[in-house]
């Protein structure tokens, strides 16, 4: 029998190491050629990499959360056949597929399931390696874990009140994020804007355009709007759409303005990139928002959809608040974010009314945007959202 040592490539221009995500597989296990291993992390992305042989894996390198070099080892195969193993027997047939308890199963392999659906498991109780999935795959699904919920609760001795403590490792994505949010904050002496902007007239244009548009043209929402006031303010600012590398000592400005779209996903927020917003109308750039959004949520974005913005803009959906703080996405200098859209009384020419109003929060860093230049550029932007037949305008 032979050892093949399967070490770490380079999965990424300029990266240095990797983030074990989650093992694919456990020694022991037969696999084939190509076949997905283990998904590591990088600054990036997440990667999937594949069996470089067809063997039984021999030894892992690192747990899950593990940082691994490039070039170091990272799955050990032996590549002669495995003995031949007697067939398990066949569970009996039922009219619909659930879920077993472990008894079941003595020797299961690296069970499929989503990163919520881990998260879910662990709340129960429920060991993964013991539940047979049945969505794609065998890949365990919420409902599979609900099946199992009553006997999982039942089997947990009950905890006195007020105490009980769940530890979750900080890997992954979260550990990424964490590691953003710090160098951000350390790095940026932040300093935070807010401004009340009356958008009825674009709430109103938004509903018109949404009424006569074509079956395959995306529905706008505000984020297209708020893109399109950016790109027709930036060229007054150009120190806002910029990035800083404070190492060098050195902020580069750019023509281009590619935006970072802050997006919420199950397993923690990441920053898809909408490329050349200065080169698109309002529907491309819905179509891009949607695209990016839904990559995001199903975490198969690639690398240079995650990298490469020069400002960005961060919304809390639904939630919306009054206002809020956003962080700088670190090297750039300037975030900006809409707040709640909502009907308030105000005043105009000397008569209370009720107009749809909305306030917009925007962070800055200090080292390179002063107060005025960062007061005057959201001023410039309320301008555009409250009279939005100026983003058009010449």
């Amino acid at each position: 029998m032979s050892r093949f040592v399967f070490k770490l490539p380079d999965v990424g221009e300029g990266v240095a190491e990797a983030e074990i995500v989650a093992w694919r597989v456990a020694v022991g296990d037969r696999v084939e050629e190509d076949q997905p291993v283990v998904d590591v992390m990088t600054d990036k992305a997440t990667v999937e990499i594949g069996a470089p042989v067809a063997g039984v894996v021999a030894a892992l390198h690192g747990e899950a959360g593990a940082l691994r070099p490039v070039g170091s080892p990272l799955i050990e195969f032996e590549t002669a056949p495995a003995a031949p193993q007697k067939a398990a027997a066949k569970p009996p047939k039922a009219d619909k597929p659930v879920a077993q308890p472990a008894a079941a199963h003595p020797a299961p392999s690296r069970t499929l399931a989503a990163p919520a659906v881990r998260k879910q498991a662990t709340d129960l109780g429920v060991d993964l390696a013991g539940v047979t999935g049945t969505g794609p795959d065998g890949r365990v699904t919420h409902a599979d874990l609900e099946h199992l919920a009553p006997a999982a609760a039942k089997s947990r001795p009950p905890l006195p009140a007020g105490e009980g403590i769940t530890e979750v490792k900080v890997i992954g994505l979260r550990r990424r994020i964490a590691d953003k949010m710090r160098e951000a904050k350390t790095r940026i002496p932040h300093f935070s804007y807010v401004e009340e902007v009356d958008v009825t007239e674009l709430e109103a244009l938004r509903a018109h355009l949404n009424a006569g548009r074509r079956p395959d043209q995306s529905k706008l929402t505000l984020l297209p709007f708020l893109i399109a006031a950016l790109v027709k303010a930036l060229p007054q600012f150009p120190q806002i759409n910029a990035r800083f590398d404070d190492d060098a000592g050195v902020v580069r400005r750019y023509r281009a303005v590619h935006v970072g779209i802050a997006a919420q996903t199950d397993a923690g927020l990441v920053v898809p990139v909408l490329r050349h917003a200065e080169a698109r109308d309002l529907w491309e750039l819905a179509v891009e928002i949607g695209r990016l959004a839904e990559g995001a949520r199903a975490g198969r974005l690639p690398s240079e959809d995650l990298s490469g913005s020069t400002i960005t803009v961060t919304s809390l959906g639904p939630l919306g608040g009054i206002a809020h703080t956003p962080v700088v996405n670190w090297p750039e200098v300037a975030i900006v974010g809409p707040n709640r859209v909502q009907d308030r009384a105000v005043v105009r020419e000397g008569q209370i009314v009720v107009r749809r109003m909305m306030n917009l929060s925007s962070s800055f860093d200090h080292r390179v945007v002063d107060g005025w230049d960062a007061a005057a550029f959201i001023q410039a932007v309320k301008g555009l959202l409250e009279h939005p037949g100026a983003i058009f305008a010449g």
